[in-house]
């Protein structure tokens, strides 16, 4: 749920994300708030209660949104809200949304966020993909999806695609490198070009570990 559907749309659906769109693994809809307003201007937004700069999206339009999709699809749909007071989005957040879920609506705000009242109507989980905050949320939401997404079976080739990735075992992935053996006076290290599979895996952890210290000694303590 979008005020610019067309930029959502087009960039979810390039590359691994559409081809597995026209594959039928997924499907991503991109659906405009401003459909669903009750006059001509089709305002989406007022100024807020006690004041304050800015302004905020209206209640009615995003719940009517959202009632469209809910009841196109015959029953209530997990409804997430991009939010920087959201908890902060993780890899177990998309392992556990993709495994929960076959459906998920994406709410994206605007301006100085949405009346608290559709949150507390219609929102079933807020997230964040970071301490900061931006103009919208269609962003966090591009990124959640493509998170999610790329989880769902048949999207990618295997699943040793993304659990030998960063984040999924608590540890930041090993150094990756392609041809040529040599750039820039830098070699591919040695043992990468050794064939000896037990060796690699090994120097592969001891990457990970040795990465994960230096720069995320939080993951390394979890």
């Amino acid at each position: 749920m979008t005020l610019f559907p067309d930029v959502v749309g087009d960039m979810l659906s390039e590359s691994i994300l559409g081809r597995g769109q026209e594959r039928g693994f997924i499907r991503i809809e991109c659906h405009q708030i401003r459909d669903f307003t009750a006059n001509k201007q089709r305002q989406v937004d007022d100024y807020p209660y006690g004041g304050g700069r800015g302004c905020v999206m209206l209640a009615q339009p995003l719940y009517d949104c959202k009632k469209s999709i809910c009841d196109e699809a015959g029953r209530d749909i997990y409804t997430i809200y991009m939010s920087p007071c959201g908890s902060v989005f993780k890899q177990s957040d998309a392992r556990r949304l993709q495994k929960e879920h076959d459906r998920l609506i994406i709410v994206c705000g605007r301006y100085e966020g949405v009346d608290e009242r559709f949150i507390e109507e219609c929102v079933d989980e807020e997230l964040s993909i970071g301490d900061f905050v931006l103009t919208g949320g269609e962003i966090p939401a591009m990124a959640v999806a493509d998170a999610i997404c790329r989880l769902v079976p048949g999207v990618l080739p295997d699943e040793e695609c993304f659990t030998d990735e960063s984040h999924w075992n608590g540890l930041l992935e090993y150094p990756q490198y392609t041809r040529p053996e040599t750039w820039q006076n830098k070699k591919v290290p040695e043992v990468l070009l050794s064939g000896h599979h037990e060796n690699i895996s090994k120097w592969r952890m001891k990457q990970s570990l040795d990465r994960t210290k230096t720069r995320r000694p939080d993951m390394l303590e979890k």
